[in-house]
């Protein structure tokens, strides 16, 4: 068939996304742990970078040595600047106060947000309509508050180990858990030590003061309400904060206790792990080993995947690190994983194309799977082409635009990959002991936002598979 052909084809298919929004509000319960925070987002100029590097001293022997943390406000300075110069993003974290106190000083934003997996799903899965969702918070003060929808589905934990309306919340004795996310554009310079430096791409430094997610401390009050009232769904992640030198491969280990006593009292609940980019390798290999098979389900991008088969095939890894990973690619790497994990369902979202890998029991139909994914595109499309999703009748802005061609591209390469040509048209096919199913997905151009999109992806394509 023509690129055309299949266009209209599959937008017919997408014509069940309103159908399959509404279906979200059968959803009882679900829950979101453990990372939340929030992001502070600034526009930085070279001009005022240039100003902050003279303010601290940054000396030029200072800024081309090698640093990862934020020990003093002129590493903050020197992350900034780094990136900038090079144009690159790097995230560098601080558990000291008094460089957190500098940032609310002499940094400021431009604007806040939701930040971390916990929080944004959270949101994402109440405007969406499900019926009660519980968020996992480890700092809720007002300014945290602030940043969820004020819905009445969507609950936290108060001061009292109670669940509440999750932006009525002001536990005030807790510290604001904020990740600077310091952009800077292509072109723009700055000048230090006699020399200029220019911008040679658009990005982003992440400067972090998170310690409670860093050293994954879980709310006693959430895991009291969870352990009682039980959830529908549970979306894990917040693991990629981790470090082996902070015991992060204990803190790992010391979750799994957690995680089966919730199996165990809500056998029916379906628990969904976002793996999420993690840096660590001995932090990722124990969420491959330890968290991962406990999880019914897990979710990935393409540079989380390639990262996870470090863990599983290094020596496939060795083989594709610096290739371009193509669908067929990314498919072999998916079902290493999946063997490895021997988790039921694995999704993966990569740039134009959603691909899961399920069993033949598991308890989603492959139709109710693409339906589920379908509803993600569109959620995902508008998030991106809006630069919010935070009100239910809005959701669908991005329903009924064209499927991309570059998306049918790469679902045609691996159909022909698997010879399975039917993939192509149906979106569905068995391969092996597996069900797959590959939807095409709707690109913006332009988007105006990418923060959170894989989270979002991966827990409306699951929630919303009616």
């Amino acid at each position: 068939m023509k690129t055309t052909e299949l266009q209209q084809l599959w937008h017919k298919k997408y014509a069940c996304v309103p159908a399959q929004l509404a279906k979200v509000r059968e959803v009882r319960t679900a829950a979101t742990a453990f990372n939340t925070n929030i992001d502070a987002v600034l526009k930085i100029s070279g001009a005022d970078l240039g100003r902050l590097i003279s303010e601290t001293r940054l000396s030029k022997e200072e800024f081309v040595s090698p640093r990862t943390l934020l020990e003093t406000p002129k590493d903050v300075v020197h992350g900034i600047a780094k990136c900038f110069s090079r144009g690159i993003a790097e995230e560098w974290i601080t558990d000291d106060k008094t460089v957190y106190d500098w940032m609310t000083k002499n940094l400021g934003y431009d604007r806040l947000q939701m930040g971390g997996q916990g929080g944004i799903v959270a949101n994402a899965l109440a405007v969406l309509g499900v019926q009660k969702v519980y968020v996992h918070t480890n700092a809720h003060p007002k300014l945290q508050a602030q940043q969820f929808l004020p819905l009445d589905n969507l609950f936290g934990i108060d001061e009292n180990g109670h669940a509440c309306r999750a932006a009525d919340i002001d536990r005030k004795q807790e510290t604001p858990l904020i990740h600077w996310i310091i952009e800077f554009d292509i072109g723009d310079s700055f000048t230090a030590w006699g020399e200029e430096y220019t911008c040679p791409k658009s990005n982003r430094f992440i400067a972090t003061y998170d310690p409670a997610n860093i050293d994954l401390v879980i709310n006693q009050g959430f895991i009291r309400h969870l352990s009682q009232y039980g959830y529908d769904y549970l979306i894990l992640s917040g693991y990629h904060n981790l470090t082996s030198k902070r015991h992060g491969v204990e803190l790992v280990e010391n979750s799994v206790k957690l995680i089966k006593e919730w199996k165990q009292k809500n056998p029916k609940g379906i628990i969904h792990l976002e793996l999420a980019s993690t840096q660590d390798i001995k932090v990722r290999t124990a969420v491959l080993e330890k968290i991962a098979p406990l999880a019914d389900s897990l979710g990935l991008n393409e540079r989380e995947a390639l990262d996870a088969l470090e863990v599983v095939n290094p020596q496939k890894y060795a083989e594709l690190a610096h290739e371009d990973l193509t669908a067929p690619h990314l498919f072999e790497i998916v079902r290493q994983i999946k063997e490895k994990t021997k988790a039921p369902r694995i999704q993966l979202h990569m740039f134009g194309l959603y691909l899961t890998l399920q069993n033949k029991d598991f308890y989603l139909t492959p139709e109710q799977n693409m339906r589920g994914m379908m509803l993600a595109s569109t959620v995902a499309a508008t998030k991106a082409g809006t630069g919010k999703i935070e009100e239910n009748d809005k959701l669908l802005w991005a329903h009924g635009r064209e499927i991309s061609a570059l998306s049918l591209n790469n679902l045609q390469e691996l159909a022909a990959y698997l010879q399975r040509p039917e993939l192509v048209q149906t979106g569905i096919t068995d391969y092996e002991n597996l069900q797959i199913i590959a939807v095409p997905t709707i690109i913006i151009e332009k988007p105006l936002t990418l923060v959170g999109m894989g989270d979002t992806i991966s827990s409306v394509s699951l929630i919303g598979a009616r």
